[in-house]
């Protein structure tokens, strides 16, 4: 990117925050607004009980109750507040501007997503462009460098044969023509994310979202620990805030404290938990009791949580196949997905977890959490390239909003996001 270019994107990026800064104000005046006159009814409410005969007392006492449950009803989550005008914004609304968004389209929830994004794989980013460029300097891309960088691609957790790949295509464009360490760094995305692009394109869906009309049920599969259970909540809640009417399965009885953690999601929010508080309670029961809650409620969506882990993986693989002759029988025409939550700290510990499922349990898509502070988010193209999964969403913090559905430029471009 030339001095001109960089400048131009950082005016335009400053007028997007100049905008995005004037409609949080706005909100914040409404808000205020509305906070007054809350205020200025419960004091009224107030005066009037003072007055008010017994009956009235009653009365009162009831139109409270209901008071208290719409409170409790429409119970939101705190959005995200704009940060200051620095390197990460104007990065994040160059991203968002690249993929086609003008200023007014852009909205503080994804430039908060992106910055955590980019933050999220700074750890993996300095093992691939940091240590790259300060190698390279401004010298063009040589035999040697590539060497270094097919070092630094597999200890990222890329994989061999995602790196091979990458690698043998580097050093064809090097025989042809002179590659500068800028244009290397554009070849280099490109190639990523046609690795990472490859197995969401013959999945014939560049985003997974439930089909309206049909039952779909998403059973989430994984080993204990990688925030299986975790991710569902977090996706209980995207789903609901997209309109789709949603359900969850608590079929992970052999957790003790699974159930409880997704009815907590639950109720963040605002989606019901099918479950059932007997120990060790058979969890094929449980999706049956579901699947018969969701036809009478017309659900859209079906999510549910599968045991991480039993006495053999055999016994996991029995249970997994139980689920789907249940599903299979009751609702035939529903649309089945099997998600796999990989934790993207585990690199080729994942990878091999990847591997074992998708040989057993039919699996249609991955879901990569906690990328953030791990120098291993290449996990995500050796997933991609020697299991051939599509990465359906990625998980990069704590937060109920910090699980979105996988954009490969935006993954590549923070990924290899240079200083």
């Amino acid at each position: 990117m030339t001095n001109t270019d960089s400048d131009n994107s950082r005016e335009w990026a400053a007028q997007a925050y100049a905008l995005l800064k004037k409609r949080q104000e706005e909100q914040k005046q409404e808000l205020q607004k509305q906070e007054e006159q809350k205020q200025e009814l419960e004091k009224q409410e107030e005066q009037k009980q003072e007055l008010e005969t017994q009956e009235e007392q009653k009365q009162e006492l009831i139109h409270t109750s209901n008071k208290e449950n719409i409170t409790e009803q429409s119970k939101n989550i705190a959005e995200p507040e704009l940060g200051e005008f620095d390197d990460n914004f104007t990065w994040s609304a160059m991203v968002l501007a690249a993929q086609g968004k003008n200023i007014n389209q852009i909205s503080i929830d994804e430039i908060d997503w992106l910055t955590k994004l980019r933050r999220g794989l700074e750890e993996t980013r300095k093992g691939f462009v940091t240590e790259l460029l300060d190698k390279l300097g401004d010298d063009p891309l040589t035999p040697e460098s590539l060497d270094d960088l097919e070092t630094l691609l597999i200890r990222a957790d890329v994989g061999i044969d995602s790196t091979d790949k990458v690698i043998s295509s580097l050093r064809t464009k090097l025989n042809e023509e002179v590659v500068g360490a800028e244009a290397g760094i554009k070849f280099l995305k490109r190639e990523l994310k046609l690795i990472i692009d490859k197995p969401i394109k013959s999945s014939g869906s560049d985003i997974l979202v439930p089909q309206k009309g049909k039952l779909n049920v998403w059973l989430l599969v994984g080993v204990n620990g990688v925030g299986k259970t975790t991710t569902l909540g977090k996706l209980a809640y995207l789903s609901s805030r997209s309109n789709y009417k949603t359900l969850i399965a608590a079929a992970d009885t052999f957790r003790a404290a699974a159930v409880e953690q997704l009815k907590v999601w639950g109720d963040r929010s605002n989606v019901d938990v099918i479950s059932n508080q007997s120990k060790n309670a058979d969890p094929a029961a449980v999706v049956f009791d579901a699947i018969n809650s969701a036809k009478k409620r017309n659900v859209d969506l079906l999510l549910v949580d599968t045991a991480g882990r039993l006495q053999t993986k055999n016994n996991l693989m029995d249970e997994l196949a139980k689920i789907k002759k249940i599903i299979d029988k009751k609702v035939p025409d529903a649309i089945v997905e099997s998600l796999l939550v990989l934790d993207a700290s585990q690199g080729q510990n994942g990878l091999k977890q990847a591997k074992s499922f998708a040989k057993s349990a039919d699996l249609s898509g991955a879901i990569i959490t906690k990328l953030d502070g791990t120098s291993r988010g290449g996990v995500s193209l050796a997933v991609s390239e020697e299991v051939n999964l599509p990465i359906r969403f990625i998980g990069a913090g704590e937060g109920i909003k910090d699980l979105r559905p996988f954009n490969s430029y935006e993954f590549v471009e923070a990924m290899l996001a240079d200083k």
